[in-house]
């Protein structure tokens, strides 16, 4: 069954999810959204499970044909998304009627959207995942990234839902992480390869994105990072974030579809919640960073959970009390329907 048709693709348009697990001793990378944090609100907030199927965007935003009446929300970088040329707001969940076509106008901040649908995309898992690995080509849409004219399903809901319509969120609970682009490390596992030298101009410098950065990893132009005794080391396992420095000198920080093991020395890794803001990073754009310590990271990362708690929570109280869309499971797929409380 078609519910969507691109129109327009975008330079960079995929589907994606949370990723593959359990197969990177095999080689296969995780893969999945690069910025999770904006992914999983943009399910959040249509009602999908975390880990559905959406769509993400790079640079430009694709143009859509929708085909059913549904519900869409948009997060991530911000591309000035327009519903039938009206423009609409992102991080809010938006209905859309059948018919209807959504367009993105240009970027203003950031450099990835996530456009996520309620029941999520309905494409085949590959190991237990629907994400698109495009140097593999497989995965998402037949192993590519979208073109003009692929029709699209979308993944029966399975339980009702009540969502949101047009509910600003809480300041308290948005981060302004599209334009904050200090990145916290922790250093290592292979520090000791630097010189005292090489680790203070890492922390004391900024490092530009250039164009050779892409799902894969960003590579940053900079000042020379001095080693000991050369960038080689015996070839080991590769973490999501970990920082390489390649025999120039020059870092690059590992992103979703990072290879799993690699030659280099790493200097540092990017703690998981300041990974959204490499993702938003454009090329042109720099990057500053400052050291912290594990528990200081774990400690981080345990705040922003709690943030994404609070904010599933405000919406239940807020589906209660206001206006919103109640979504019922049907034979077919799904009926929208405004429900007044």
């Amino acid at each position: 069954m078609r519910e969507l048709m691109i129109l327009k693709p975008g330079p960079m348009t995929t589907i994606q999810d949370l990723g593959r697990c359990g197969y990177l001793k095999y080689g296969m990378p995780k893969t999945g959204a690069v910025d999770r944090y904006a992914f999983r609100l943009a399910n959040i907030l249509v009602g999908n499970l975390e880990g559905a199927a959406a769509i993400e965007a790079t640079f430009l935003g694709p143009t859509i044909q929708f085909e059913v009446e549904t519900v869409i929300a948009i997060t991530g970088g911000e591309m000035n998304p327009h519903l039938d040329g009206e423009e609409i707001p992102s991080w809010q969940a938006v209905k859309v009627s059948k018919g209807s076509r959504l367009s993105f106008k240009g970027l203003k901040s950031g450099l990835r959207s996530y456009i996520a649908i309620r029941g999520g995309i309905d494409v085949p898992e590959v190991m237990g995942s629907k994400s698109t690995y495009l140097r593999g080509e497989l995965g998402g849409f037949k192993g590519r990234k979208l073109k003009q004219g692929d029709e699209l399903s979308l993944a029966k809901s399975e339980v009702e839902q009540n969502i949101c319509l047009n509910k600003e969120l809480p300041e308290e609970l948005v981060e302004d992480y599209l334009t904050d682009r200090l990145v916290r490390v922790i250093v290592g596992p292979q520090d000791d390869y630097f010189t005292e030298k090489g680790l203070n101009t890492f922390f004391e410098s900024e490092y530009q994105l250039t164009n050779q950065s892409d799902r894969m990893g960003c590579r940053l132009a900079g000042p020379t990072l001095e080693y000991n005794n050369g960038a080689d080391i015996i070839s080991d396992g590769i973490a999501l974030g970990a920082i390489q420095v390649s025999g120039d000198g020059q870092p690059i920080i590992m992103l979703a579809d990072h290879q799993t093991t690699g030659g280099y020395a790493k200097i540092a890794n990017v703690i998981s919640v300041d990974l959204p803001k490499v993702a938003q990073a454009k090329p042109g754009d720099a990057l500053s960073f400052e050291e912290i310590g594990v528990l200081e990271a774990q400690q981080e990362l345990m705040k922003k959970e709690k943030r994404i708690t609070q904010l599933k929570e405000w919406l239940t109280v807020e589906a209660k009390k206001t206006k919103c869309f109640k979504v019922k499971v049907d034979d077919k797929l799904f009926e929208v329907q405004i429900e007044e409380v």
